[in-house]
């Protein structure tokens, strides 16, 4: 009668070497690629329709901040049309300054948005140069005086 094998402290379980020699011996005998890069360049463009994006559609930040705006002064009048609703008879006065101050608020704040959009556009827009190869940049600062009756000028150079 065979012993099972018994494992020996600080080596491999016999069982489990023999199943990775075993493994080992198949993966060699196969000698072919495990892996395969295609190399046919993609098409640039392709038959594929573009798909809509989650989120909200592209606006400007002007369009952005009118919408918020426009959507708030609508959350805004719901509850007065439910009051309006609840109480029933209404003095048209009252009515008139209730319905009449968020549209003249809304107004308001869209004239102002107008206003800095303006400002912003009449901004005078910052330079930007982009330079290639050795460039040397001169910060001197040149003033000049021009005194006298006969024409006598002075140049200060500063660095």
């Amino acid at each position: 009668m065979q012993l099972p094998e018994q494992p020996v402290a600080g080596q491999p379980d016999p069982t489990i070497r023999r199943n990775a020699d075993q493994l080992m011996a198949a993966i060699n005998e196969i000698g072919q690629a495990t892996s395969y890069r295609d190399e046919t360049p993609l098409p640039a463009v392709g038959p594929t329709p573009p798909v809509p994006q989650p989120g909200p559609p592209p606006m400007s930040q002007w369009a952005i901040d009118a919408s918020g705006v426009l959507k708030g002064v609508g959350a805004v009048s719901i509850p007065i049309g439910i009051g309006v609703w609840i109480v029933g008879q209404v003095d048209p006065l009252t009515l008139g300054i209730i319905f009449g101050s968020p549209a003249v608020a809304a107004l308001a704040v869209a004239r102002l948005v107008a206003k800095v959009k303006d400002a912003n556009q009449a901004a005078p827009q910052p330079v930007t140069n982009h330079f290639h190869g050795n460039v040397h940049h001169d910060e001197r600062t040149v003033t000049s005086t021009t005194r006298g009756i006969i024409a006598n000028t002075r140049h200060d150079n500063r660095t």
